[in-house]
């Protein structure tokens, strides 16, 4: 009796065992199909994908006024060819789609779209084409951009590097947005060996990618937190000697030498004093400056349609850290943004407080017209109250009128501005200043908002504001 429970004990183990392999092969099966699957049939490596995708021509990608910014030619009955019409002006924003160097941008994001048609292969078909079997046209994309502005952006930052970014405030449409030094993509097997050993990068996309210290546009982010979170800031005054004293061996100094006496909170930021901005960032504290940071989508990842946005950074600092504290709310520190982040807080002030969603799509249309997709303005959130953004347009208006941002100004345009002078370093040696400016308009009624930032280019006031006043000129009055 016994050895037959010894036996039976025995049986169920081995069952047991069986049970497990076959729950565990199971269990795998499930994940590589769920899973795993596909992302291998998404691979831009897999073949069979590619042969798909050279079945159908693909879409035409087109500017807001119906300018092509694509075209697609076949080659032979398995290959076609993708031809960029704006070549290095557009790349960093369309991508590229290559069976060698694969997917990016504008290009990755709607693949699926682009390589999707109406056109059946049928009996119908055949006899309305009296034979002839149709060339399969992908949908193609009406996107939100202006050949026009991105030209002029583009030309307008010359030789330097740097980014533009355009923006409807309202909605979050794309208008322009350039990054330089740039790549053709129309030559990407006779470049590809170039572009990724040269040491300006020209691949990367520093209008959503470049992280850059902000300087004094930042100090719309602290102006705003001292306007929620400090109780009668704006009747108050400053003494401005030109030095604020952290500690010993250590004082932030405002821009050249400057000092700006008794001044208003408004004038402060009007002039963009240092002095009264450190002293308002060790007021607010690390945590209070945080958390508006935060609310302007620093440290997260900023909600788009169509584009990837490295997150810009605010740092976490202790409450000794003073001048780093400082430091942090006239935009140098740890504090890194990217353009399209400080044109969204540009945005933000213009649009009442609410931040809108970037996006790069209007529509997807078949090859015949037909309208599959249409894609509708959103807002991020309310981030500040309509009565903050109120105050900062004020402001912003003034910097432009009789600040550092004059040279932003349009004739009979009321622009909005802040220009900053971000401090940087290169291999450990300071570096001339890059040059910033964001602004919107007109005031009452706000149609365009604007981040420029030139590397290396010095004043704000002078080589950003000056490309920004342009590219808003050419947006209104188009």
């Amino acid at each position: 009796m016994k050895e037959k429970d010894n036996i039976s004990n025995n049986i169920k183990k081995v069952l047991l065992v069986f049970l497990l392999c076959f729950i565990v092969l199971i269990s795998y099966i499930t994940y590589f199909e769920m899973v795993v699957g596909p992302k291998i049939v998404d691979n831009q490596a897999n073949r069979r994908l590619w042969v798909k995708r050279n079945e159908v021509l693909r879409g035409t990608i087109y500017d807001r006024n119906g300018k092509a910014l694509t075209q697609s030619e076949r080659v032979d009955k398995e290959t076609q060819k993708r031809i960029y019409t704006g070549g290095e002006i557009f790349s960093h924003i369309l991508g590229y789609v290559d069976i060698k160097y694969g997917i990016t941008g504008l290009e990755r994001k709607y693949d699926a779209e682009l390589m999707s048609t109406d056109i059946k292969d049928n009996i119908k078909s055949l006899i309305e084409n009296k034979g002839k079997k149709q060339e399969k046209l992908g949908d193609s994309l009406k996107t939100t951009l202006d050949y026009d502005v991105q030209s002029k952006a583009y030309e307008l930052l010359g030789d330097n590097k740097g980014a533009v970014v355009v923006l409807n405030p309202k909605t979050g449409a794309v208008i322009a947005m350039v990054s330089k030094p740039s790549f053709n993509p129309n030559n990407l097997q006779e470049i590809w060996s170039s572009v990724n050993s040269d040491k300006s990068m020209p691949l990367l996309n520093r209008a959503t990618s470049g992280l850059y210290p902000p300087g004094s546009t930042f100090k719309t982010v602290t102006a705003i937190s001292a306007l929620e979170n400090l109780g009668g800031i704006q009747s108050r005054s400053f003494n401005d000697n030109g030095e604020l004293y952290i500690s010993s061996g250590y004082s932030l100094h405002d821009f050249a030498g400057e000092s700006f006496g008794n001044i208003s909170f408004k004038d402060a930021y009007v002039k963009s004093s240092n002095v009264v901005f450190g002293t308002l960032a060790l007021e607010l504290g690390n945590d209070k400056l945080k958390q508006t940071a935060e609310e302007f989508y620093f440290n997260k990842a900023i909600p788009t349609d169509g584009i990837a946005v490295e997150p810009s950074r605010f740092p976490t600092l202790k409450s000794n850290e003073k001048g780093n504290i400082a430091q942090s709310g006239i935009g140098q520190s740890s504090d890194l943004a990217t353009p399209l982040q400080m044109a969204l807080i540009a945005s933000t002030v213009a649009n009442d407080g609410a931040m809108p969603k970037p996006y790069l799509v209007n529509q997807v249309i078949t090859s015949k017209g037909k309208v599959v997709k249409d894609i509708q303005p959103e807002n991020i959130g309310q981030i500040i109250t309509p009565n903050v953004a109120n105050t900062m347009k004020n402001f912003m208006r003034s910097v432009v009128q009789e600040g550092t941002g004059v040279n932003a100004a349009v004739d009979g345009v009321e622009v909005c501005g802040k220009t900053g002078t971000a401090d940087h370093q290169e291999n450990g040696v300071d570096a001339t200043p890059h040059s910033w400016f964001i602004g919107f308009g007109p005031y009452n009624d706000p149609q365009v908002a604007v981040a420029v930032i030139v590397e290396d280019g010095g004043q704000g006031g002078i080589a950003a504001a000056s490309i920004a006043s342009q590219v808003m000129r050419m947006v209104i009055n188009k």
